[in-house]
């Protein structure tokens, strides 16, 4: 068995509503072992033995039945624990620094990853910190800045909105526990 990490983007936010207790039920009932959701904001760990090479089929499973269950546009970002935890380990920023917001922008596919990282490259780096992880981008902006920064702007974008979803690095934490 394989342990996953299910990153749905905007849960809690936007008038898209899920109870945790209501999202466990739903990766339970697609079979799923060892369900555990993570804070109010769309993060179930599970266990399955589909593998690594299927990922793209369990995204879309776990997609659809979000969908029927729930009546929104699903859309997650499916990694490994040991992905996650590896993401997180690796983050290259201070992240003890309260001056900060250290966030992680999980990509469905390296082709976002290197879009968003091209993006970064002519940006200031003092006030809006952007660098390459596996599988992910690390931000670390200036508190109370994360949606006016020219990085926030480009993420914001709508063609992102189906290829990447962020957390900041404490719940990355608390998820791998």
């Amino acid at each position: 068995m394989a342990a996953w990490v299910a990153l749905l983007r905007g849960v809690n936010v936007g008038g898209i509503t899920i109870r945790n207790a209501d999202l466990a039920e739903v990766f339970g009932d697609l079979g799923f072992d060892a369900v555990r959701t993570v804070l109010a904001s769309g993060n179930v760990v599970f266990e399955t033995d589909v593998a690594a090479s299927d990922r793209a089929k369990l995204k879309t499973r776990i997609e659809k039945a979000l969908r029927d269950r729930f009546g929104y546009d699903a859309w997650l970002v499916l990694v490994t624990l040991r992905e996650l935890a590896a993401a997180a380990d690796a983050f290259p920023f201070d992240e003890h620094d309260a001056s900060r917001q250290p966030w992680v922008v999980f990509c469905a596919d390296s082709a976002t990853r290197d879009e968003l990282i091209d993006a970064a490259k002519g940006m200031d780096a003092e006030p809006d910190p952007v660098a390459a992880g596996p599988g992910v981008v690390y931000w670390n902006p200036v508190k109370g800045t994360t949606v006016s920064t020219p990085f926030a702007k480009v993420i914001a974008k709508a063609r992102y909105k189906e290829r990447t979803t962020n957390r900041n690095l404490r719940t990355l934490r608390r998820i791998v526990g």
